[in-house]
């Protein structure tokens, strides 16, 4: 049972000096938008910003609270989000038309209802939620006021007034192109991205609004059920002049109609021609690479972006989609982005990709996303149905007092044990497991699960692995940082500098003792500490590519049994990156074998990095070829060192040394304890290898040279086995079930 969860959702931060806060608030300083000066978005349309939350590194201002906050109530335990009634007086009101034959008296009456509806819509909605003031979204209040949803009203959450917040500072942000979210299966977000929809295209004129989904059917039944309804559930005064059919099933238009318009009461008034219409619509489109190509879109919703499967491919649209969000340079349209993912080889890998190009904490220099967009994540635990109590709050951890959801229903256990729970009973099926966790994930290495199949490694350990490795996620078992030369001088020794940015994660760091063994022979450089472990890289040669992407470099280190205070079999060291020049890879690649006094076993198809130790002085740092005597190695392989990476031989025995190590040190181990493989990035690389693509796997290919270099003595050739061929084949394994069952292969 889980007492003490603590979320990490969001946090409220004080980047900005509260004083220059006072003083631009006193002048309503604060414009809604980026404040480049302050590096935050400030959602506040008052001038004046208050609280400053933190949701997935992305800095947001929320107005500042007024001095009077809304209650429906006096009493603390009452105060709660409560839809208001309509107003009894526009009952017979359906139309601005109506209204227009209403005496003015009954129309100065209510004219000021009216005006705080739309600075409500406007501004936003502060009220007063079991004793706390809480700040909505106008956009969140018109979902919770104005919208019918399936269930009728829509309940207040906490979980969707973060949404509604990241939104709004999407929206403000003149850098973002949207959003994408990744969600867990009945958030919402469907019902909010069709209540936005409506409510931006009954503000906005000369417009165009869109959606699509994973299928053309998928989109029109969001638009003739969710769009449809809740723009016609709207009151008078929001409502525009609408053409066609009220219920239309291909595109709900914001205009004044044709010559058709007959009403007595129009015609009694006022002429057609005096009408003023808005000229927005709102459609939707089937699903396909090109949807919406060349059109001008004000707002793209993308609806299950993580569904779509080949040969429409989610990140194809978005390269096309996206001109139609801008002009020039300047952002016009944005795009809302919602979605469970699918199995990865189901279009589930383009969208993990899309998503994870969407970190608002790495941006160009244009201040950019590599896709513009905004990635949100909100887990589970925040937005589960049966888990909300009365205040809209998730009920994380068992109530230690009497707790209702919004229906008066008790609930009387928390959702992280409910959660614990649902997945034990799915361990005997690991693809059930893994379609759960799919659906309703609490990190994102959930969202994105693969399916099992018949993978090259035991997907059953290594999932093991992932999970138990995601319960520690909290603890400090990875420090990230990056090595430099003490003082700046080059070949003397190296320090490892913490850094949440750094390139490098480490799990063990060696005592002063052993750090920067390097042993000088005659002018040549030795790894003082090779009896304790090694390294393995895969390195590249071009610093860059055409289209500025290209594998990353990755580097490993592992641990083997020795006498020294140093675990053992455990991979301390995990580097996947591609710095800016491939001389600032070489070089970090260097501080680590110099820190860690270990080898590197690199491939020699990419030779630069071996040559550039080979200069700097440290050839005997890498490790040649196992499987060959001195005198049988090439003059390049005598000159550098390294492994070739065109031996079906080679490739065999390095998937073998990968399968035999998750065999025995990862996921749930034989004495009830679990491994010491911390680095999820690799295990997942782990679970995707294909040997056939080998180039994909970088991480995969690196930790594998980390385990050859390590055990190198079971590759040396041996002249009286040499008579028989070793057979270095590796099994397939069947994962479903509770365990992973070796495919025996045909002889």
């Amino acid at each position: 049972m889980m007492n003490n969860y603590k979320q990490t959702l969001y946090k409220v931060v004080e980047p900005i000096k509260l004083n220059t806060i006072k003083r631009l608030n006193k002048s309503k300083k604060w414009e809604y938008g980026y404040n480049k000066e302050s590096d935050i978005v400030s959602i506040s349309k008052t001038g004046m910003i208050g609280e400053i939350l933190e949701i997935q590194g992305f800095q947001i201002a929320l107005p500042k609270q007024p001095k009077e906050v809304y209650s429906c109530s006096k009493i603390k335990s009452e105060q709660k989000w409560k839809q208001f009634p309509p107003n009894p007086d526009f009952k017979r009101i359906k139309t601005v038309f109506d209204w227009q034959d209403y005496p003015d008296d009954f129309k100065e009456k209510h004219y000021g209802y009216i005006d705080e509806e739309f600075r409500r819509r406007e501004e936003g909605f502060w009220f007063m939620n079991n004793g706390k003031p809480t700040y909505i979204t106008g956009t969140h209040y018109m979902y919770l006021q104005w919208s019918k949803i399936d269930v009728g009203a829509p309940d207040y959450r906490e979980a969707n007034r973060l949404f509604f917040i990241f939104w709004e500072a999407c929206k403000a942000d003149k850098r973002s192109y949207g959003m994408c979210y990744l969600k867990n299966r009945r958030s919402g977000f469907s019902f909010m991205s069709s209540a936005e929809t409506v409510h931006q295209a009954t503000l906005a004129s000369d417009s165009r609004f869109g959606i699509l989904s994973k299928t053309g059917a998928d989109a029109k039944k969001m638009f003739t059920d969710k769009v449809v309804p809740i723009s016609i559930n709207y009151p008078f005064f929001f409502k525009p002049i609408q053409d066609g059919m009220d219920r239309p099933k291909s595109e709900l238009a914001y205009r004044v109609p044709a010559k058709k318009f007959t009403r007595k009461k129009m015609r009694e008034r006022e002429e057609q021609d005096d009408m003023e219409g808005l000229d927005t619509t709102i459609d939707w489109k089937n699903t396909g690479d090109n949807s919406y190509d060349g059109e001008k879109l004000s707002l793209l919703v993308h609806d299950e972006s993580g569904k779509w499967e080949r040969p429409d491919n989610i990140k194809n649209n978005w390269r096309v989609t996206k001109t139609c969000l801008r002009l020039g340079s300047r952002i016009i349209g944005k795009c809302m982005m919602g979605s469970t993912s699918n199995a990865l080889d189901k279009g589930g890998d383009n969208f993990k990709d899309l998503y994870y190009n969407s970190d608002v904490t790495k941006r160009n220099r244009n201040g950019q996303t590599k896709s513009g967009l905004y990635s949100l994540f909100i887990p589970m635990e925040w937005n589960y149905e049966g888990f909300i109590d009365e205040y809209g709050q998730p009920v994380f951890n068992t109530p230690s007092e009497q707790t209702f959801d919004p229906h008066g229903i008790e609930i009387d256990y928390g959702v992280i044990d409910h959660w614990d729970n649902e997945a034990d009973g799915l361990k005997d099926d690991q693809d059930a497991l893994n379609e759960f966790y799919r659906q309703f994930p609490r990190t994102e290495e959930h969202a994105f699960r693969d399916e099992t199949g018949n993978s090259l490694f035991n997907l059953v350990k290594i999932y093991e692995q992932i999970d138990y490795n995601e319960g520690n996620r909290n603890s400090s078992v990875l420090t990230p940082g990056n090595f430099q030369w003490v003082n700046g001088i080059k070949d003397t020794k190296v320090t490892f500098n913490p850094d949440p940015k750094g390139r490098f994660k480490v799990s063990w760091v060696p005592n002063q003792k052993l750090q920067n063994s390097v042993i000088v022979k005659n002018g040549v450089k030795y790894p003082g500490n090779e009896h304790m472990g090694a390294f393995g890289c895969d390195s590249y040669d071009i610093s860059g590519t055409v289209d500025g992407t290209g594998s990353k470099g990755a580097l490993h280190g592992l641990t083997k049994f020795s006498m020294e205070d140093a675990p053992a079999n455990t991979f301390f060291l995990e580097y996947i990156a591609r710095p800016q020049t491939a001389d600032i890879f070489f070089e970090d690649v260097l501080m680590a074998l110099v820190f860690y006094g270990m080898p590197l076993l690199a491939e020699n198809n990419k030779p630069r990095l071996l040559y550039y130790l080979r200069r700097r002085g440290y050839r005997k740092f890498s490790i040649n070829r196992p499987d060959k005597v001195w005198n049988k190695l090439s003059v390049a392989e005598k000159e550098v060192g390294g492994i070739p990476n065109s031996s079906e031989d080679i490739k065999q025995a390095h998937a073998a040394a990968i399968e035999t190590y998750i065999n025995d040190h990862v996921g749930l181990l034989e004495d009830g304890t679990y491994g010491t493989m911390y680095f999820n990035s690799t295990l997942n690389d782990w679970s995707k290898f294909d040997i056939n693509k080998r180039t994909k796997h970088d991480a995969s290919i690196s930790s594998g040279l980390a385990i050859m270099a390590c055990n190198r003595h079971l590759y040396r050739p041996n002249q009286e086995r040499d008579k028989t061929p070793l057979n270095l084949g590796i099994s397939k394994y069947n994962n479903k079930g509770v365990t992973s069952k070796i495919i025996k292969q045909e002889i």
